[in-house]
């Protein structure tokens, strides 16, 4: 008779070099590195060749600083969307890029290089460029370092040569169709950059201002009643702007508003009357008495006397006249402000804005003229006492435009610039521009859903589009200028002569060469002079992002399937895409847009650097890993603003060791297991090894749903209760036994390794696009089948039917009761280790109450109910009789004991049989026919704990 088997060796314990700690900041580099080796962006994409295409069009951020919490969370939501789509089956590509032109590259230069002018302009591009290089490589490093997948190599770039040719020939598709003129408007201007800016440029802080009420007296030409009234009667207007009261050329009313004469300690007033009392509270007036109403309508062409300068104003109507502030009668300078100027046009006033560049009067009294806007404000403010005009003054503290670069104050004045017609008919066209950029918004799928209606509403309502600017890092607008009589060159042939040149050398060319050069030989004006004189202005940065997809989307890729960015791009490059491209294409560039929302701390302020509460990408990668910065990004609902804090990475560190060690359970339980060789076909599994594989069957139907939504915060959630509660609290619990104390080669060990395997390779491969390291990883450690790729990211997702077992409805609500039950049992049990009945539930024999149904069902499962509970023994009472009455299961009542008979010292349940084989004098019946089963075949284990 052969010696008795060693115990150890009996027993299936779980053996793998998965480590438990992950070193995510020491390993995700090394497997980076191993990435760009293997080229495995390349390789996914051979691998998708011919599968149906799916674009993600990045938007491009501007090369400058290092990457904050913000743009991380938007390039990994980018790339999560792309290897989800990947791994869905769509060959999808993905094209980073930046934003290299535009102020804030020229400020950092001419910040380097100690001011504005320093050099030619030649030169100012060609250090631009370089700046925005070095960012660019930096910035690629940092995306990459998240994991974020893409053609790194082969970036676009606004100031590539093909880039800015595109740029400038989209222009000239804009001209050529009849949507763009100069013309003479306010525009937003920063006098600290003496430049315009776009709307998209401009950001609201909070500022004060000097409120003032002024008094313009009543000259005469009122109509009906009014014309009664006499010249001791003063016009009220309100405004934060006493700069702008110099080029005062009208005073506003509402046709349909009453007016009020009102008698005060200040005089006789005229102001809308329900404003009379905001004034009283505003100025300080005692008493003011109605001496009599009239209509808005009869002060239309009434004269009014500048309050310190020889004119007089006319009274003029206008409809956005409100009674929310001020005195219901709008002090109207047309060359400050958009409104202003349109009823300026409408009344054919004068556009006045004498100040150059810098904000600086040009012309005016000597009090102000030679200084800047700002600082005359409280010259005229005196101006206006010394006159007798002032009627009150106070600072006011409002929200006001200010530069997005430099967070100075801006104003608006009108200045000669380029725009582009919202309301023109296109050459051939029956629909004006804006009607056709607003019929593409409805057939756009926006997510979040609101998106629809802001990019309606700000197409709607926004004015032409001022694409001008006066700096020199960008693309020059393609104009020339006849030498001889001014006319400028309308040859689009000739015109597009310049894209080659582009093409050839870039934008630089502009500065480069002649007129005559970049022009075809012989080109001559009407007036037969061939002498041209260029542009001098550059186009908006927002005309440069904007047409990104006319330079990076070949062929079918266009229309993009999906644009991804901040809220803040309503008003930037959705928009600005949007209208490039039904200028030129004549529809959305994008199939669908997502939204995210801003990073907050945990105090739900705004992260910057100057209140010392961000956290960057870098810092959280060199602490936690990307790994964990991704978890965050998928955790949140990021359609919303999200936070992030230390106190956040902490718990969400606990929630990746709990998923990494259930993943690690798995792997220590399937070091002997060959996909090929050892797996049970699915008819031949135990009915709890299918059940739980058609849960995953349902969770990966779920997760590619969600996936497909671009809902990640409901994958991340689901897998990790998954991880958490449905394997490592429950099955991977109940199935240790089996994988422990079973023969290795038994049909009970094979049926659960074959589950637990397809589990994990379908939940390895549902998070692969979330934990890009952690996943290879894992995918290195798995057992695969032949023909199984190298990466995870090269592989699919797993398809719901692989899972399916065809188990009936039936099964499933038994199984579903017999998880209930067993919640049940465990509250029991943890009564009864409280109350020092047992130590462990192997210890305990389980009695169980319930009614017939419920008895019937239970006993059907008996064999399986002991190692379902963890407990060694089973048995019934009557109904109701068990010390412990479920609420949640009916009828069922549970009553712990001590498990009856002696512990088995090969698998620690309790049995009345242990001792009957004299050969394992220690051991229960069901170790010693499992150790004749080991003897009989051979088998045993050289496993090794974890």
């Amino acid at each position: 008779m052969p010696e008795p088997l060693e115990l150890k060796k009996t027993l299936n314990l779980p053996k793998t070099d998965f480590p438990m700690k992950a070193s995510l900041p020491q390993n995700e580099p090394k497997q980076l590195a191993a990435w760009q080796d293997a080229n495995l962006y390349e390789a996914i994409l051979a691998a998708r060749q011919g599968k149906p295409l799916f674009v993600l069009h990045d938007g491009p951020p501007y090369p400058t600083g290092t990457i904050h919490l913000g743009t991380g969370l938007n390039k990994i939501l980018k790339d999560l969307i792309v290897k989800t789509k990947s791994m869905a089956g769509h060959y999808a590509p993905y094209v980073p890029g930046w934003d290299c032109h535009g102020l804030p590259i020229e400020t950092q230069v001419e910040k380097e290089l100690g001011g504005k002018g320093k050099v030619p302009p030649a030169e100012f591009r060609r250090l631009c460029r370089e700046f925005a290089t070095r960012y660019v490589e930096q910035h690629k490093r940092d995306f990459k370092r998240l994991g974020v997948f893409g053609r790194w190599n082969d970036p676009y770039l606004t100031m590539s040569h093909e880039y800015e040719a595109t740029i400038a020939n989209a222009f000239l598709d804009f001209i050529e169709k009849g949507y763009v003129y100069r013309g003479r408007k306010p525009v937003y201007w920063c006098i600290y950059d003496s430049t315009a800016l776009a709307e998209a440029e401009v950001e609201y802080e909070d500022h004060s201002s000097p409120s003032i009420w002024v008094k313009f007296a009543l000259v005469g030409g009122a109509s009906g009643e009014a014309a009664k009234l006499g010249s001791d009667i003063s016009a009220v207007i309100w405004t934060t702007t006493p700069w702008t009261i110099p080029h005062n050329r009208a005073l506003a009313f509402h046709p349909d508003f009453e007016y009020a004469v009102v008698e005060t300690e200040k005089g006789k007033l005229l102001l809308a009357a329900d404003r009379v009392a905001a004034l009283q509270a505003e100025c300080d007036i005692k008493e003011a008495r109605v001496l009599a109403k009239f209509k808005g309508h009869h002060f239309e062409h009434a004269k009014f006397q500048h309050p310190f300068l020889p004119m007089q104003v006319p009274g003029v109507l206008a409809t956005y006249v409100t009674l929310d502030q001020g005195t219901g009668i709008v002090h109207t300078a047309p060359g400050h402000g958009v409104d202003d100027f349109n009823t300026g046009q409408k009344y054919n006033l004068e556009t006045a804005a004498p100040l150059d560049d810098r904000g600086v009067y040009t012309e005016g009294l000597s009090e102000y003229k030679g200084k800047d806007v700002f600082k005359a404000n409280p010259i005229i403010v005196k101006l206006l006492a010394d006159h007798g005009a002032l009627l009150g003054h106070h600072a006011y503290k409002h929200s006001y435009p200010h530069c997005w670069r430099c967070h100075n104050p801006v104003i608006f004045r009108a200045t000669e610039q380029w725009f582009i017609r919202m309301d023109a008919t296109g050459k051939g066209e029956s629909k004006t521009f804006r009607e056709k950029a607003l019929e593409q918004i409805h057939g756009v799928k926006w997510i979040p859903s609101w998106g629809e209606d802001r990019m309606y509403e700000m197409i709607e309502h926004r004015p032409d589009w001022c694409v001008s600017r006066q700096r020199f890092w960008g693309t020059p607008i393609i104009v020339f200028y006849c030498e001889g009589c001014g006319k400028r060159l309308e040859d689009f042939k000739a015109l597009r002569n310049v894209i080659e040149w582009f093409k050839k050398e870039g934008a630089d060319a502009w500065y480069k060469h002649s007129a005559e050069e970049l022009l075809p030989a012989g080109t001559k004006c009407s007036c037969s002079e061939s002498k041209w004189r260029k542009e001098n202005d550059i186009l908006d940065v927002w005309f440069d992002s904007g047409s990104s997809h006319l330079a990076v989307l070949k062929g079918d890729e266009w229309p993009a399937d999906v644009y991804l960015e901040g809220p803040d791009q309503y008003r930037g490059w959705f928009h600005s895409s949007l209208l490039i491209a039904v200028g030129v294409k004549d529809r959305a560039p994008y199939k669908g847009v997502v939204t995210h929302g801003w990073t907050l701390d945990e105090q739900g302020r705004p992260m910057s650097k100057s209140l010392g509460n961000s956290i960057e990408p870098n810092e959280i990668c060199e602490k936690w890993g990307a790994d964990l910065l991704r978890l965050w990004v998928a955790s949140v609902e990021y359609q919303a603003d999200v936070k992030m804090s230390e106190r956040v990475m902490t718990q969400l560190s606990e929630a990746y060791r709990k998923i990494r060690n259930t993943f690690r359970f798995a792997l220590g339980n399937l070091s002997d297991f060959e996909p090929s060789k050892n797996s049970v076909a699915n008819d031949q599994l135990e009915e709890m090894d299918r059940w739980m594989l058609e849960r995953t069957a349902d969770l990966v139907k779920k997760c590619r749903e969600w996936y497909a939504n671009y809902e990640f915060h409901r994958v991340y959630h689901a897998i990790h209760d998954y991880c958490t509660v449905d394997l490592s609290a429950f099955y991977y619990d109940v199935l240790k036994d089996r994988l422990y104390t079973k023969a290795p080669n038994s049909s009970a060990r094979r049926s659960a390794q074959t589950a637990v395997y397809k589990i994990s390779s379908a939940l390895i491969r549902l998070a692969a696009p979330i934990l890009v390291f952690t996943s290879e990883e894992i995918w290195r450690y798995l057992p695969k089948a032949s023909g199984a790729p190298s990466s995870v990211h090269i592989d699919f997702f797993p398809e719901e039917t692989e899972l399916r077992m065809g188990i009936t409805p039936t099964q499933v609500n038994t199984w579903e009761l017999l998880a209930k039950v067993r919640a049940e049992v465990l509250k029991a049990l943890e009564t009864a280790r409280n109350e020092k009945k047992i130590n462990s539930g192997l210890e305990a024999k389980v009695l169980l109450g319930a009614d017939l149904e419920l008895k019937a069902k239970l006993k059907a499962h008996l064999a399986q109910l002991p190692g379902l509970f963890i407990v060694s023994q089973i048995d019934f009472l009557s109904a109701g009789v068990g010390d412990f009455k479920s609420e949640a299961v009916p009828s069922l009542s549970v009553s712990v004991q001590k498990a009856e008979g002696a512990k088995c010292n090969r698998c620690w349940n309790y049995s009345t049989h242990v001792g009957e084989d004299s050969r394992y004098p220690t051991y229960c019946e069901r170790c010693s026919s499992t150790l004749a089963e080991i003897e009989s075949g051979g088998e045993t284990s050289d496993a090794v704990p974890a």
